[in-house]
């Protein structure tokens, strides 16, 4: 097919690539957004495919077939709670298959009648590239997936000369990749460089903490686009260097969104951990004598009187899989008259989004979710707050304490509730190291309880009177 016809189909699909993204900004056009993304990528796929000269479509169609099963069996047994991991091996895939078609094409290209449709110096250039950001992209979301998975801890850990090696072995990854550019028969370059790399996502990785999973994941996820961009140079492919631009873009812009829920630095992020201020209060000093605990009955019989109730979720919430036990609280609430919202904080859990995408398996309507900024100004109307697994995203420190880790970081207002209720398994602090002055307020209530069960509890003692 002609030049100016493969072109402009590549336009369509970019198009409804475009599109795409714009129907996944709200639940309500999600599954049209899909569908348009996905017809994209078949016109994309078509395109290519007779663009090229293809000498054997069997393997491309065990490819699909493969590929296809793969998918329905993840999309059907891969369970919500399980989706940040999910979406780390996603992102680790896409790099792993834009390492291994670049360096397909540097072998290619060392053939003696290999007919290339780029320069030979784009071509070595862009797969050396490809393979460094491609090879970090696939090691490090498989530490990440380990750390959310549980294989492996997901406390942070200080070792500032892991940096340092990082450092070095990039400079030597990209020496390696100048020197495949020079001397493009060498192919040894090519996979020294992706060993390398290899090593600099795994120890890029292994000392972030899982709390910080959010950003990694949608920093890893922009890896993986530019890794498709660097590909696309490779193989003279318009659709796939604006499509990886696309995902390059959006990660970045995420990832940005991310650091400022937290008010941290990507930097910061990468090459540092939170570590509680030494001049802060301690435990004893916070919650000495002032915590008070509280019964299941007890909170049903706050709750009996309640006109207004919000839902903070938190991580605990994911881990204890209580999102369903929650949507029945909140119809039970909402049968008595009450009206219930969920307040969602940006990093809440471990992938952003990660609270909507639990209460939307339970069937929450997504109308009941307020973002940060639209629900703060109402807490003071609130009668009562329910804290679910959430610990930093709550705590007043960031406000009060210039000196606290957390200070600056906008926090969910919920000490501003008449009355809080916090379900949570101990007093034990966050991601941050530092306690919760929340939890020994005066409007406060501890339910300490596995956040299922204690949800639970709660809707039986509703259900008992």
């Amino acid at each position: 097919m002609s030049a100016a016809i493969i072109n402009l189909a590549y336009l369509l699909a970019v198009a409804l690539f475009v599109l795409g993204l714009k129907g996944l900004s709200h639940p309500r056009t999600a599954v049209r957004g899909n569908r348009l993304g996905a017809t994209g990528m078949l016109i994309a796929i078509i395109a290519t495919l007779l663009d090229r000269q293809i000498l054997s479509y069997e393997w491309i169609l065990v490819g699909l077939v493969v590929g296809a099963l793969v998918g329905s069996v993840m999309a059907l047994r891969v369970p919500m709670t399980a989706m940040p991991q999910m979406v780390a091996v996603l992102n680790g895939f896409g790099g792993a298959a834009s390492a291994l078609v670049a360096g397909a094409s540097v072998v290619e290209s060392a053939l003696p009648d290999a007919q290339l449709g780029v320069p030979l110096a784009q071509l070595t250039a862009a797969a050396s590239a490809s393979g460094i950001i491609g090879a970090v992209t696939f090691w490090g979301s498989l530490v990440a997936f380990a750390k959310l998975q549980g294989i492996v801890g997901d406390n942070p850990l200080q070792a500032p000369f892991l940096h340092y090696i990082n450092g070095a072995l990039l400079l030597v990854a990209i020496a390696l990749g100048v020197m495949l550019t020079l001397n493009p028969t060498t192919l040894g370059y090519y996979w020294a460089l992706l060993v390398v790399a290899s090593v600099v996502g795994l120890l890029l990785v292994i000392p972030i903490g899982g709390a910080d999973m959010p950003v990694v994941i949608a920093l890893l996820n922009s890896y993986s686009g530019l890794a498709a961009t660097a590909t696309g140079f490779v193989l003279n492919n318009n659709a796939l260097i604006i499509t990886g631009s696309l995902v390059g873009a959006s990660g970045i812009i995420l990832t940005t969104i991310m650091c400022r829920a937290m008010n941290r630095s990507l930097r910061n992020v990468l090459f540092g951990v939170w570590v509680p201020a030494e001049a802060g209060p301690k435990a004893e000093d916070v919650y000495g004598g002032r915590v008070k605990a509280t019964s299941p009955d007890e909170v049903a019989m706050l709750l009996e009187g309640a006109r207004t109730v919000v839902i903070v979720p938190g991580y605990g919430m994911a881990v204890s899989q209580a999102q369903h036990a929650v949507r029945d609280l909140m119809q039970i609430l909402e049968q008595s008259g009450a009206q219930v919202l969920f307040a969602i904080h940006p990093v809440a859990g471990r992938m952003p989004g990660h609270m909507n995408v639990l209460l939307a398996e339970a069937d929450v309507s997504y109308d009941r979710l307020k973002e940060m900024d639209d629900i703060n100004p109402q807490f003071e109307q609130v009668d009562v707050a329910i804290v679910i697994g959430a610990n930093d995203v709550v705590n007043p420190l960031a406000r009060t304490d210039p000196n606290s880790p957390i200070a600056g970081m906008p926090i969910l207002d919920v000490d501003k509730a008449r009355s809080v209720v916090v379900i949570k398994r101990s007093l034990s602090p966050g991601f941050a190291g530092i306690p919760n002055p929340l939890f020994a307020a005066d409007n406060t209530l501890m339910l300490f309880a596995d956040a299922r069960d204690g949800v639970q509890q709660i809707i039986g003692a509703l259900k008992g009177k």
